[in-house]
């Protein structure tokens, strides 16, 4: 075998294995549910470079209970892991000491959310036009594929403002 069959035969491996991740995704995509989440946008520290943003998911709760006496520098909520669940069309962080995912807890309106510790990029068109929707008073919603396992994977974005979302045009 010639050095240039041996190079077209590597060349042909690498796209049949980028051609069967690519199939999983779509398949996941249109056989997982799909959700949109409320996000939060924060400064990445990852070394790959291009135009992104990352996002931690702003999720309700399910089964966290409140510590009266918590140790110094603990969080007062117990534990402080869960899976994702859907619960009624919502995806729900469900209180699990061995869970998946790392969470923070806070009171929002009276109510417990959980900010999931996930770093979910989301790359974006080198000129798209982002909204910043703190200036707004509009919240970052995002479209996600739930897998089986692991984090969400983000499908499209949408700002929201009175209870209306309205997918981004980032092309």
């Amino acid at each position: 075998m010639s050095a240039l069959q041996k190079g077209l035969l590597l060349a042909a491996l690498q796209v049949a294995l980028v051609c069967t991740l690519a199939a999983k995704l779509l398949y996941d995509r249109a056989t997982r549910p799909r959700t949109w989440i409320q996000v939060a946008t924060y400064d990445p520290t990852l070394p790959i470079r291009g135009r992104y943003l990352v996002f931690s998911l702003q999720l309700p709760t399910e089964g966290f209970t409140w510590l009266e006496n918590p140790q110094k520098y603990a969080s007062p909520f117990s534990p402080s892991r869960c899976d994702l669940f859907m619960r009624n069309g919502v995806l729900t962080a469900v209180a699990n000491p061995e869970g998946e995912f790392w969470v923070n807890l806070r009171l929002v309106d009276n109510k417990l959310v959980a900010t999931v510790n996930t770093q979910t990029p989301f790359f974006i068109p080198e000129h798209a036009n982002i909204p910043m929707p703190r200036a707004t008073g509009e919240e970052i919603w995002m479209e996600a594929t739930l897998p089986g396992k692991g984090p969400p994977r983000p499908i499209r974005l949408a700002t929201r403002k009175n209870g209306v979302l309205t997918p981004l045009a980032l092309d």
